[in-house]
């Protein structure tokens, strides 16, 4: 039986304290033994979880018996953590336990600077900042969960679930995950990453020098757009608002009206019943070809399986 200490901190999500405690807890080895023992710890007897006031168990000495650590996320990711937190968690790592993150929990685990030269992904919402807070980071937007072997990190809410179900897998085989998984009425794997979670380029992103040209890229999308025509809206050379979009956007401004254009996809592929080869015609893509081949690069998975997955069941 492995031991899992999930950290309990101040300002913890409870949807991710509760993911691996329920989780894993519930797992059941072939003869009916349990496969972890489930300990919650923290430097607090008592912590908030929005709403909630939660009673910890264990102290942060129990970190040093633990064979795996999970370190949920807090609703204030920037929120700095205590020290003997940071410390407790690198010793664990040098101990050669596992630690894992579910969700913002990585910017625990970068503070504490285990992370610094690893891949690591957590919530779509908080990539940028997580790269931006620690640039030491490879910073994986897509992935719902990254194994670097010693260090797991997971992207939000139920990709902490699926992490936990691959570490049963990883611990005890496929079968025993399966059941685990069954038993939490979810799939084993998932298809795609966290890429088709996202909504990207979305309309309230302003910037002071682009915001004309953004307004212009949303309300003409559909339209059979060149870079000279997105410059000549935004009054610029083509150099210029090149420049701009690279500075403030990350991307190019063709990049950023391909995001708009898989948005407004991804809105119609759930509210509906038009083709695919209708849809990529409504929002602007040369082809019927050319759009699922930049929906799926940029989503993860191709626009049946998109519309399969978000689009609510007929009654």
């Amino acid at each position: 039986m492995y031991t899992v200490v999930v950290l309990a901190l101040d300002d913890v999500i409870a949807f991710d304290l509760a993911t691996p405690v329920e989780t894993l807890g519930r797992v059941r080895l072939p003869d009916g033994r349990p496969g972890y023992r489930i300990v919650v710890a923290g430097p607090e007897p008592m912590v908030d979880a929005g709403p909630l006031r939660i009673g910890v168990g264990a102290g942060l000495d129990e970190v040093g018996r633990a064979d795996l650590v999970v370190v949920p996320g807090r609703n204030d990711p920037a929120r700095p953590t205590p020290p003997a937190v940071g410390e407790a968690l690198r010793a664990a790592v040098a101990r050669g336990t596992r630690v894992a993150s579910i969700c913002v929990g990585a910017f625990t685990l970068a503070e504490a600077g285990l992370l610094d030269g690893q891949r690591a992904t957590t919530h779509w919402l908080a990539t940028d900042e997580l790269a931006r807070r620690h640039p030491a980071v490879h910073v994986d937007a897509d992935a719902l969960f990254i194994d670097n072997g010693q260090i797991l990190t997971s992207a939000g809410a139920s990709a902490g679930l699926d992490m936990c179900l691959h570490i049963v897998e990883r611990d005890y085989g496929v079968a025993v995950a399966a059941d685990a998984a069954r038993l939490a009425v979810a799939p084993l794997q998932r298809t795609g990453g966290q890429g088709q979670f996202i909504l990207r380029n979305r309309p309230t992103y302003r910037t002071a020098t682009l915001e004309k040209a953004l307004i212009w890229i949303e309300e003409n999308a559909h339209r059979p757009l060149t870079l000279a025509d997105i410059a000549t809206a935004a009054g610029m050379s083509t150099r210029t608002l090149a420049r701009h979009f690279h500075a403030e956007t990350g991307q190019s401004p063709i990049q950023w009206l391909t995001g708009v254009r898989v948005r407004h996809a991804q809105e119609l592929l759930e509210v509906t019943d038009h083709t695919v080869d209708r849809i990529a015609a409504q929002v602007g893509f040369p082809s019927p070809s050319n759009f699922r081949t930049q929906f799926t690069q940029t989503v993860g998975v191709n626009p049946a399986a998109y519309r399969k997955t978000f689009r609510p069941a007929r009654r």
